[in-house]
């Protein structure tokens, strides 16, 4: 009943906002007021025949309390899809866990864990003494918490690994949480909107943390936001047994629920979905139509909303906004601009290392292999981590509680994202540059000074495109930070009256104009003019390495757009003299990985999948988990659990080292099979399949098969996911 509310008057919004979304969409289109053009090239499909990562890595299975060695990767598309070992992986079985991780948090100890463990369920914590929820065989932890769904706990043996899976999930974490497409110039804004005019109904103002994945997903995480604390004090007070038992118990309910919230999410929302698109076309009809008397109608409106509420606003944004918009750019931009730095350091030192190491040992075939691993840089986790990192520092002290920012993790993953795109463009255009050169060059001499100018040539332009792009995250940042703010400051005296003025608006265009919206703007219009000022005085300073507003840079390249508009560039099959018409399992076989291997159980079946069959017999079933209620394991059991690992460790560690010191492993697996990436899709999810059993939230089952890959079972749905309770997965 409380999700149908919810959803209800969700989808109440999402209609108003599409048609005033489908009017700008339009208005935009017909007055193109674009800002200056990119000079850095934009690749349109980055990773195509790669996977970023994949290697060994041991996951705790709950059904069974036991931890078991799994063969993780992570495809283009940043899902986790973890298999029962590297060969099941090559034979293309089906995955045992496909992970769409939005919205979670990735945790390197159990002490964080606990404490939002003993946070979510207030009143229930373990008396000292007694087991904690989980223990980890290792001091290398690595756990995906999530305030609703499932959580996945990994562990590996050594630091060394912990940092590269940290920053590789911190990756798919990052990419799955920026699951809206922005290539949308109507439906994105129009839910977006709705989203925020939903919560603002609501009185919260601000940034809100869970706007995260993709559209399903973040509805969810709205309906969830107010169903969780009902749920919690119905249940809480229910639940039996020890602590560390009712926090399991916990877990399980709010996942289950989680996941019956989001079928009924997906659902509603297709339907909303597909009654505004077949609405579209006479919206649209109307508004081409009528386009001047729509903007007269609305300016009428703004001027007499402007009127009556921007007096009010000026003196808001004059007492309790000016005073601190240059202290709030200013941590906005010591972090960011270091973070592009760094970028631009990274993108420098690769490549004039390649080019020492072209020139010293040997001409273009050196060169191929280099290129190909250039030119995935922007995303190799580990390497770009020192950009990311500088965002950490990212801070708005007292500033954050005055303006109701719950948290500067938005704006730290937005700048995120912006380095690694402005990294990739710089990469995809110095290697578009450098292939037209090739042709003409004669010797090493020749090939080395084409790459020192070409890169110069492109730092130039990171340096134009990489003020333009911080510009515009400034002042995003700064409105993201103000107006809402302001939104809440001014609601008690402006939000009552403005029923009055939609009498201005006539029937037939009411669908393109709201009042509120109208506000908003108006709203926007009071501060926009001090923190475009705040900008222009920031690019002075040099120590931010930001262009002024009057510096355009001309393209000096008027081809190069032209280069970009091209096919991609694989260098390894123009160069290496593979034959054209390969197979496609040998491509598959052949396929890239971004980030190399720390330890590669090549020699050896992982722990645990000794009972693996010859090719083409069926998966093994464990028989510890075969049957219902398995006892605990002995506490013992982590003691050999240690010994196991350690014992798997001393066989590979030496020879995984030296392959590591160039880069990719010559011997990196195959990308995921062509249906894997489907099942994997990230962010974009479905619900889990009809046949599939869902646990009631108040008394969830857990099924001992940690696989739940039975053979009447249809395979695994498209999407990133989370297991359900039989360990089957749905798509979260």
């Amino acid at each position: 009943e409380k999700t149908g509310k919810v959803l209800g008057e969700f989808c109440r919004c999402y209609k108003e906002q599409f048609g005033v979304a489908l009017f700008n969409s339009v208005r935009y289109e017909i007055e193109g007021t674009g800002g200056p053009q990119a000079q850095l090239l934009h690749r349109k499909v980055p990773l195509e025949d790669h996977v970023i990562y994949s290697g060994n890595i041991f996951q705790y299975i709950e059904e069974n309390k036991k931890w078991r060695n799994r063969f993780c990767v992570v495809p283009h598309n940043y899902g986790l899809v973890l298999y029962e070992n590297k060969l099941a992986y090559e034979r293309e079985l089906p995955p045992r866990v496909l992970v769409n991780s939005a919205g979670y948090k990735i945790l390197t100890s159990v002490e964080q864990y606990l404490e939002l463990v003993n946070n979510s369920l207030p009143g229930v914590t373990p008396k000292s003494g007694h087991s904690p929820i989980l223990k980890c065989p290792t001091d290398f932890p690595l756990i995906l918490w999530h305030p609703y769904a499932r959580h996945y706990y990994f562990c590996v043996m050594t630091g060394k690994e912990q940092e590269k899976w940290r920053a590789v999930f911190q990756d798919c974490v990052r990419h799955c949480n920026n699951g809206i497409s922005e290539d949308s110039r109507v439906e994105a804004p129009a839910f977006t909107d709705a989203i925020r005019m939903y919560r603002q109904s609501k009185e919260q103002y601000g940034t809100w943390d869970m706007l995260c994945g993709n559209e399903t997903q973040v509805l969810s995480n709205l309906v969830m936001e107010e169903l969780l604390p009902e749920l919690r004090s119905t249940i809480g007070p229910r639940l039996k047994g020890k602590a560390p038992e009712r926090q399991r118990t916990w877990i399980q309910v709010s996942d289950a629920v989680y996941r019956m919230v989001y079928e009924l999410a997906k659902v509603q929302y297709d339907a909303a979905v597909a009654r505004c698109e077949q609405e579209r076309p006479q919206l649209e009809s109307t508004i081409r139509t009528d386009m001047d008397q729509i903007i007269t109608s609305k300016e009428h409106l703004a001027s007499k909303i402007r009127a009556f509420v921007l007096p009010k606003a000026e003196v808001c944004v004059r007492n309790h906004v000016q005073p601190y918009i240059s202290s709030i750019l200013e941590a906005l931009m010591t972090p960011t601009s270091q973070g592009f730095a760094e970028a631009r350091e990274v993108f420098f030192k690769e490549v004039t290392d390649m080019n020492m190491n072209v020139v010293n040992e040997g001409g273009l075939e050196k060169l191929v292999e280099y290129m190909e691993k250039l030119s995935h840089l922007a995303f190799h986790p580990v390497k770009m981590q020192s950009c990311y990192e500088k965002m950490d520092q990212l801070k708005l002290e007292g500033l954050q509680q005055r303006f109701d920012v719950s948290s500067t993790s938005v704006f730290k993953q937005r700048a995120q994202i912006h380095m690694r795109q402005q990294m990739d463009d710089a990469v995809y255009t110095f290697e578009t540059l450098l292939h037209q050169e090739l042709g003409k060059l004669q010797g090493k001499d020749d090939l080395c000074k084409s790459i020192q100018r070409i890169l110069e040539r492109v730092l130039k332009k990171f340096d134009y495109d990489s003020s333009t792009v911080r510009k515009k995250f400034f002042r995003e940042a700064l409105l993201q930070i103000t107006i809402p703010f302001l939104l809440k400051k001014l609601a008690p005296t402006c939000k009552g009256e403005l029923a009055k003025f939609q009498e201005l608006i006539f029937e037939d265009f009411a669908s393109f104009i709201l009042v509120e919206n109208t506000y908003e703007e108006v709203v926007l219009q009071s501060v926009m003019k001090d923190i475009m000022q705040a900008v222009k005085e920031a690019a002075v300073q040099r120590k931010h390495n930001l262009y002024r507003d009057s510096m355009v840079m001309h393209n000096s390249d008027p081809n190069l757009h032209l280069l970009g508009e091209g096919l991609a560039i694989d260098w390894s099959e123009e160069y290496s003299g593979q034959p054209e018409a390969e197979p496609a399992a040998e491509r598959r076989r052949r396929a890239k990985q971004v980030v190399s291997v720390i330890q590669d159980d090549e020699g050896a079946l992982p722990y645990g999948a000794e009972a693996l069959l010859q090719p083409g017999s069926p998966e093994p079933r464990e028989p510890e988990e075969a049957h219902a209620g398995v006892p605990p394991i002995p506490l013992d059991a982590v003691k050999e659990i240690r010994e196991a690992l350690a014992q798997e460790s001393v066989g590979d560690g030496a020879g995984a080292e030296e392959r590591l010191m160039n880069g990719t492993d010559a011997r990196a697996p195959p990308s995921p099979r062509a249906d894997v990436p489907a099942e994997a899709t990230v962010p974009h999810v479905t619900p889990a399949p009809p046949g599939a059993r869902s646990p009631s939230p108040a008394c969830p089952q857990r099924s001992d098969d940690e696989t739940g890959e039975h053979g009447e079972r249809s395979p695994p749905q498209p999407g990133g996911t989370t297991e359900s309770g039989e360990g089957v997965q749905t798509e979260f």
